[in-house]
């Protein structure tokens, strides 16, 4: 019989995982590394938002997996988030779980919203400055996130915190086919059973779910009151949510030097955001923290680490709950120092650096940080970061156009602008020229220039008014076809005489 061929159509579809048994077994390890890591914190998170323990890490089940689907951003994990928590603890303290749901269900209708508006799109109007800034403060934040699990941890606790930042080290230089991080906790755990080490384990957090989740409606009444509630703690996530996951998706498009579709990542994260709700979840986002263990340190590329990191959670969890409470808290924070440590941009803060860096991006960066740091949100941080990086390029193109004066050889007065006329530059247009000096005949030739907005047109109109006034004639010539047509639609209109 003729084999069959596949062809080279069918052969591109497939997953790298289906055609190569050494990026399969990166993917299942770094599923099994980034579960373990994300028991902690969802639990930790889950106290900050108020709810149960096991809230979170149903939260993070779902969100990992549905993620995995109808996510964007290939190997970016998704789970319960502290951003998160921090934005809807306050509902929760105040009205409980059931409204708390609710908001989640309500965000998750307006990512989806925001992502078919093309809110993606805004992501190209951050600056690098504020990328970096976003970074470092993310790494100082993840590292402040782990001391309180070595408060009263004794001498036994900092020892294996010892051992584990050892043997994250050694690791890598003689076993590669098996993350360190995985290693490192199985190693950990093992020791300090079979030693009877008295440190604090996993399970001194909280108690882990022993059934699997079930799909229901929050038990809040249906009426404008509850929407007016939940309505302003939904609009928080949703913008905390996306922020954070679109920051994440772009810095891990450029550790893989891949693209990503940010408005299927934002769509996605609102369906995952849903299904999380009706699961009775508290919501979340993108966590930088478990993508930089499965992206950068384990080496996952693809979306299968991503649904077996979900998957994996449940298992653990559910099936293996007395096994991974004995996880020793100090092995993974040792993971996490590792994370925080490979996730810092120390080239942005070297002296060279900083020297050679214009004050104005450096200003940038360290504000996103202070702000990060101060009100423990990223969205903040990016927000005030970008704001701050708007201002001063205001600032610095306020002053591009140049105008030149001259005299043409029938002596009348000609002007030539130079550079990008909008609202920003248009104020300094008008101190440019020698109203009551110049001749009875003016040209402004804008040959060189561009005009962008109303606002230049306004100026412009000004220019031809205080002329006017000293009895001179002006005209206007060499305006390439968009500023003509700008200029002819509202010249004379735009500002009452």
């Amino acid at each position: 019989m003729p084999r069959t061929v596949p062809s080279p159509r069918a052969a591109l579809s497939r997953p790298p995982w289906l055609t190569s048994a050494r990026v399969l077994r990166t993917e299942v390890l770094a599923g099994l590394v980034v579960a373990l890591a994300l028991v902690p914190e969802a639990i930790s998170f889950s106290i900050v938002a108020g709810v149960d323990p096991r809230v979170g890490l149903i939260s993070s089940f779902v969100m990992g997996v549905t993620s995995s689907f109808v996510g964007g951003r290939p190997a970016m994990i998704s789970a319960a988030t502290g951003a998160v928590a921090l934005v809807v603890a306050p509902l929760s303290h105040s009205h409980g779980v059931g409204h708390l749901v609710a908001a989640i269900l309500l965000a998750g209708v307006l990512q989806i919203v925001l992502g078919l508006l093309g809110v993606a799109r805004l992501m190209r109007f951050v600056p690098r400055s504020v990328t970096t800034g976003f970074v470092n403060a993310l790494a100082i934040s993840i590292f402040i996130a782990q001391l309180p699990s070595l408060r009263d941890a004794g001498v036994a606790g900092y020892g294996v915190l010892a051992a584990g930042l050892v043997l994250l080290v050694l690791v890598p230089r003689f076993v590669r086919s098996v993350p360190a991080p995985l290693i490192t906790v199985v190693v950990l755990t093992i020791a300090t059973v079979l030693l009877h080490v008295d440190v604090r384990t996993v399970g001194d957090d909280g108690a882990l779910p022993r059934t699997l989740p079930t799909l229901g409606l929050p038990d809040v009444p249906l009426s404008l009151d509850t929407l007016r509630t939940i309505a302003p703690f939904a609009v928080g996530v949703a913008l905390v949510g996306l922020m954070e996951s679109l920051m994440t998706a772009q810095l891990v498009d450029e550790l893989t030097d891949t693209r990503s579709s940010k408005t299927r990542e934002c769509i996605g994260q609102g369906t995952s955001q849903i299904v999380t709700g009706l699961f009775g979840g508290m919501g979340g986002c993108a966590v930088i923290g478990q993508t930089m263990i499965n992206v950068k340190v384990s080496g996952a590329r693809t979306r299968l680490s991503t649904f077996l990191a979900g998957a994996f959670l449940l298992v653990l969890v559910v099936g293996f709950g007395d096994v991974v409470a004995r996880i020793p808290m100090a092995a993974l924070v040792a993971v996490m120092f590792l994370v925080c440590y490979g996730a810092f941009d120390w080239h942005s803060v070297k002296p060279s650096t900083l020297r050679a860096m214009p004050r104005s991006e450096t200003s940038v960066m360290t504000l996103t940080v202070v702000i990060v740091l101060l009100t423990h949100n990223l969205a903040y941080g990016v927000l005030g970061g970008t704001l701050l990086a708007c201002v001063l390029f205001a600032r610095r193109v306020a002053h591009l156009v140049e105008v030149r004066a001259g005299t043409d050889a029938d002596g009348r007065r000609r002007y030539t602008v130079h550079g990008q006329v909008f609202f920003a530059s248009s104020g300094d247009l008008v101190t440019q020229f020698d109203y009551a000096g110049d001749p009875t005949d003016v040209t402004i030739d804008f040959s060189d220039a561009h005009v962008w907005d109303a606002s230049s047109i306004a100026a412009l109109d000004a220019v031809g008014r205080k002329y006017a006034d000293h009895g001179k004639h002006v005209e206007v010539v060499g305006m390439n076809p968009a500023t003509a047509a700008l200029h002819d639609r509202l010249a004379g209109r735009v500002s009452a005489e």
